[in-house]
């Protein structure tokens, strides 16, 4: 079977932007069987997030994820259906999805690393799992529970330096004894900085005089808060108190652009490409 890919043309460099022609597609052909414990997927949505434009670089600068390699596949996550299985917990038609799903149209899969998801808890909105029932929704309520330390009647001011993205969105920083939470900055990714980037001396000096406080987060770090976090954003979404925004391309020959756009703050909420509807088997 051939199938369409997405792999890695080149890379920017460390203080240059990104662009659509940093990808590149191609076709690529599938066996025609699947072994033991493997499942054949098709594609239907892909994410571009910001943490990928590190993934860019011959070295992310980080020990949590790998860099992409030239002329291999890329990867990232992903939602799909399956449409051949011989993994005991997974069936023809089961919805999965990945931290780490090929940029292919249809790819053949380890079950063990695939989540089964439940369409009923977005209301059939499958893109919504890469959004805000996903990582990024995962990202900003553990992140304010955690480091936020808000809760329902504190009183507090938040404010979300990111406000338009996957996580700015759901979420929720500079007033007196005020805390700064540290999550990803989109804006310093174009540049060869350490994370986070130093802060300048005047800034230095109005986190002094003012006792700011500065704290990175990591939501890889609460792997155990992620199924009830689900639940919460889902009951939220059900019950219309958490609106989800997302920005849609079609099509696997637009990953490039859609993270090039994504980049540039051409999104409102997640940036998502639809691969193929979610046509029953």
């Amino acid at each position: 079977m051939i199938v369409q890919r997405v792999v890695l043309n080149s890379r920017p460099g460390k203080n240059g932007n990104p662009v659509a022609e940093n990808f590149r597609m191609e076709e690529v052909c599938l066996p025609d069987n699947i072994n033991e414990g493997q499942v054949q997927v098709r594609t239907l949505y892909l994410s571009v997030d910001p943490y990928m434009r590190c993934r860019m670089n011959e070295d992310t600068g980080t020990d949590y994820i790998t860099p992409w390699q030239l002329s291999q596949v890329v990867d990232g996550g992903g939602i799909g259906i399956i449409e051949e299985s011989k993994h005991t917990n997974l069936t023809k038609g089961d919805f999965v999805t990945s931290f780490y799903w090929p940029w292919q149209t249809k790819v053949i899969l380890d079950g063990n690393n695939l989540e089964k998801v439940d369409p009923q808890l977005v209301n059939g909105h499958l893109s919504y799992f890469l959004g805000a029932i996903g990582m990024p929704g995962l990202t900003s309520l553990i992140g304010i529970q955690e480091k936020g330390h808000i809760t329902a009647g504190s009183k507090k001011t938040m404010v979300v330096s990111g406000a338009a993205g996957a996580c700015g969105s759901v979420a929720g920083q500079m007033n007196e004894n005020s805390h700064i939470i540290l999550c990803g900055q989109i804006s310093q990714y174009n540049k060869d900085v350490p994370y986070p980037p130093p802060l300048s001396p005047a800034i230095e000096a109005i986190q002094k005089e003012r006792n700011i406080t500065r704290e990175r987060f990591l939501v890889l770090n609460y792997k155990d808060k992620f199924e009830p976090g689900i639940l919460q954003l889902s009951q939220w979404f059900k019950e219309g108190k958490l609106k989800i925004k997302e920005t849609v391309i079609n099509g696997l020959e637009n990953m490039g652009a859609a993270f090039q756009s994504m980049m540039t703050g051409g999104n409102i909420g997640k940036q998502i490409v639809c691969i193929s509807e979610e046509i029953s088997l």
